[in-house]
């Protein structure tokens, strides 16, 4: 169901995300956004104005940089909520441009940060259920499965998106500027058990020279 919508309620549409970068990604353990908030599980994805078009990439994947899959989300629910041009005037887009924002990664990019009560399911890409947190990092790029819904409280009126599950699609380069250990080093061969045995020795019975 790549890419494409399900219409289960009226005031609401699930889909599948296309390919997009992960950043500031909680999605093993909730966190609080403001003091006095309830801790949550969100991600800010980045989608890239040109699409994305690394290896594996769908035609959706690479059409992606206009948003046109979310736009039409969002006015199919707006629309059904306020009426077809009757939007309020103070009408919120989740849509965010990256270029207005001062981070690593985000200019070049269109974001929207999603958020869930609920912990989200994460999956490789053979459907293996991924619990180390770092194997899905801010950096890494995933697809998701999200919920697009209407809200209107307090005067505030728009449309957000909310998250539900997410696919680890590739690797990336952490935003965090840790390297992986795997690119620091060489593999090495298998000390046998006599080399072993002798380098563990030189330094004297408890292992350390002084």
């Amino acid at each position: 169901m790549a890419n494409a919508s399900t219409t289960t309620k009226k005031d609401s549409i699930k889909l599948t995300t296309p390919v997009f970068r992960a950043s500031f990604a909680n999605v093993f353990k909730p966190r609080v956004p403001f003091e006095g908030q309830e801790a949550v599980y969100s991600v800010e994805m980045l989608f890239d104005k040109k699409g994305y078009s690394g290896k594996g990439a769908s035609e959706a994947d690479k059409k992606s940089g206009d948003m046109k899959w979310l736009k039409a989300a969002i006015k199919q629910v707006a629309d059904a909520k306020w009426g077809e041009g009757k939007w309020p005037k103070n009408f919120k887009s989740p849509i965010k441009d990256g270029d207005e924002k001062e981070l690593e990664g985000y200019p070049g990019n269109f974001f929207l940060t999603v958020k869930s009560k609920q912990k989200p399911g994460i999956v490789d890409r053979q459907l293996n259920e991924i619990i180390d947190p770092s194997e899905f990092y801010s950096g890494c790029y995933a697809k998701a499965t999200v919920v697009v819904k209407w809200y209107s409280t307090a005067g505030n009126n728009g449309v957000a998106v909310y998250l539900s599950n997410l696919q680890k699609f590739a690797d990336g380069e952490a935003f965090s500027g840790k390297r992986n250990a795997k690119d620091d080093f060489d593999a090495l061969e298998e000390l046998d058990g006599s080399e072993s045995m002798a380098e563990e020795s030189e330094g004297g019975d408890d292992g350390y020279d002084f």
